[in-house]
């Protein structure tokens, strides 16, 4: 399969749309539509999701990803948004229908939809109706969309912290989130208090768990071994007993079709939700996919490899383009993205730098790094040093931006690499000092949080610690195979 033939079966044509019905139905301004989305997110709110930490990071993920698609519709002149896929955690809420299908074990419903509507209107419909969520008070607003005519509002934030009067939770009879993190907080136990109470439970999950994790580390040697990967890795924190049965998924494949397996030499596998390649170049394995669609991606995995060469040839020449500045990409939780949509990104965003003639040094921005973002209208510098830059940028605005803000990232990335290592050494002196077996921590806990964590706990040394397998996170969990979780600012 050629490359153009591959593009074509991954990326969906986008289809044109209706200027009259543009124009009238873009009039929904930013405060219509977060009024609108109220049953959405007091549905979703990270708040809600404070003792499921994956979900609530989906969730914030999602969120974002929202927000910035509805900001792009209410730019002046905006005439296309890229489509975006989202992925929500959803919680019962008395506005939910009566709908308990996809429910997951924690008693939420996992919602995954795609949004390619053009108007700010028939977005939050899709978004309410994607997830099961009432309509009827939209009639009103739609009404009020057609009647009036006015430009739309500009900047206008979608984004969380969401806070109404507490009058709003009395009448509505919802529950406070806010109320509710205070009330828990009041409720934590201290540390050694947890642990001693925990320890014993911890301690036979983790012994029951021990034959798992032999076999877990046994087959993933073994498959590594007889076909050359680079490495095999999971998406999720799923539990031992489930990564197990996914590698003697496949290694049974191994065993029943060995010459299907030929093309994974020297890839890292990725265990997800869906089959493919992602925007790292590794293949991904589709937990709920059966064999036969493994071997027709691992036949498909030649033309993948073409289309990362080309993907990799186009960021060296963004990098010529822009001063030697590296286009990366971070792997974050939520939709991965496939490699066919970041070659997409890529090539639309080299065609726009080409259309314009840059003046920046070769050398000036070597160093620094950068995302391409297709649901932002502004481009801005993260907290860790690397630039996040709308797919859309007008060259001149972008060339202005790096040159204004080049002084800043590379402190920023200094100041991230400072903290790695201090990090680690933190890290490390807890396992020798404390005696645990491991120490590692959820992706959404700061390296500053890690390290504040680790030296409260060798300030404390509470010798309940020894053996355990210890997970740093927002909350406190003893986990299904024995890993204990603990909020990095725990109580002493």
């Amino acid at each position: 399969m050629s490359v153009s033939s591959l593009l074509r079966c991954t990326m969906r044509v986008e289809s044109k749309h209706v200027a009259t019905h543009f124009v009238q139905q873009r009039a929904l301004s930013g405060a219509d539509a977060i009024n609108a989305l109220r049953p959405f997110y007091f549905a979703v709110h990270p708040d809600f999701f404070g003792q499921h930490p994956r979900e609530r990071e989906v969730n914030e993920n999602s969120l974002k990803r929202l927000n910035g698609y509805l900001e792009n519709l209410q730019k002046p002149g905006a005439r296309s948004v890229q489509p975006t896929k989202l992925t929500f955690y959803v919680r019962e809420t008395k506005d939910s229908n009566d709908i308990q299908q996809d429910l997951i074990p924690s008693g939420f419903r996992s919602v995954s939809f795609t949004l390619h509507t053009k108007d700010v209107l028939s977005t939050v419909m899709n978004v309410l109706k994607s997830c099961s969520l009432p309509i009827e008070h939209m009639k009103g607003l739609k009404a009020s969309t057609e009647a009036a005519k006015r430009p739309p509002e500009v900047g206008v934030p979608f984004y969380r912290p969401i806070k109404w009067d507490k009058t709003y939770y009395t009448f509505t009879g919802f529950r406070d989130p806010e109320q509710e993190l205070q009330q828990a907080k009041r409720v934590e136990p201290t540390l050694s208090l947890w642990l001693r109470n925990n320890e014993c439970e911890a301690t036979k999950k983790h012994s029951a768990s021990l034959p798992r994790r032999d076999e877990l580390k046994r087959l993933k040697k073994e498959l590594c071994q007889k076909f050359a990967l680079a490495d095999i890795r999971w998406q999720r924190s799923w539990g031992v007993t489930h990564r197990c049965c996914q590698l003697q998924s496949l290694s049974r494949l191994s065993l029943q079709n060995p010459e299907a397996l030929i093309n994974l030499q020297g890839h890292t596998i990725v265990f997800t939700d869906q089959s493919g390649m992602n925007a790292s170049g590794h293949v991904m394995l589709g937990t709920m996919d059966v064999h036969h669609q493994w071997t027709k991606l691992f036949e498909r995995l030649p033309s993948y490899r073409s289309l990362q060469q080309q993907t990799d040839w186009l960021k060296e020449r963004i990098s010529l383009l822009l001063g030697g500045a590296q286009v990366i990409h971070v792997e974050r939780l939520g939709p991965v993205q496939p490699i066919a949509e970041y070659y997409s990104t890529l090539n639309t965003f080299h065609k726009r730098l080409m259309s314009r003639c840059l003046r920046l040094h070769p050398r000036s921005l070597q160093g620094l790094t950068m995302t391409l973002e297709n649901d932002r209208s502004t481009p801005s510098l993260h907290e860790m040093g690397h630039f996040i830059i709308p797919t859309n940028c007008d060259p001149p605005q972008l060339q202005l931006f790096l040159q204004s803000h080049a002084v800043e990232a590379r402190e920023r990335i200094k100041r991230k690499n400072q903290l790695e290592a201090e990090e680690e050494a933190t890290v490390r002196d807890c396992l020798q000092s404390l005696s645990l077996r491991t120490l590692s921590k959820e992706p959404s806990v700061s390296s500053s949080q890690m390290i504040t964590c680790c030296k409260r706990l060798l300030e404390q040394r509470s010798p309940l610690m020894q053996g355990l397998h210890l997970c740093v996170s927002h909350f406190y969990s003893v986990m299904q195979d024995g890993d204990l979780c603990i909020p990095w600012d725990w109580k002493s």
